[in-house]
């Protein structure tokens, strides 16, 4: 196995030294909801947020996302009681529909002021 020297200056993300800006924005990011913080997630949530019922097919190709990773990610959020999903049938079509759940909402109001809260004290440093 042959191992590369390590430039002096390069110094990688997990060692960096922390600055203030950092420092100051740890808090808020520490106590940001891990279901909600999730890209996928975050996405279901938002568009949820927009619109009142989101079919499976309608999430699905608008975050461009297969359906097991919809699926997956949509049962974290139901489970977490962030949304509602309601399945019936269309003809012999099977149809899913989401919606956000009032806990839903104030937890995305909750993860939006928190991220703003990073945000600002980022940016007053």
């Amino acid at each position: 196995m042959v191992r590369h020297a390590r430039n002096p200056e390069e110094v990688s993300p997990a060692r960096a030294p922390r600055t203030s800006a950092s420092r100051a924005a740890g808090p808020e990011a520490l106590s940001l909801d891990p279901v909600i913080h999730e890209r996928v997630r975050l996405g279901i949530i938002s568009a949820l947020a927009v619109n009142e019922t989101l079919s499976f097919n309608d999430l699905k190709k608008l975050l461009e996302i297969t359906d097991g990773n919809l699926s997956v990610h949509a049962r974290k959020l139901e489970d977490a009681g962030y949304v509602r999903c309601t399945k019936s049938f269309v003809g012999r079509q099977p149809r899913t529909e989401f919606k956000l759940t009032p806990p839903g909402r104030r937890a995305l109001e909750s993860y939006l002021g928190q991220m703003e809260s990073v945000i600002r004290s980022t940016r007053d440093q």
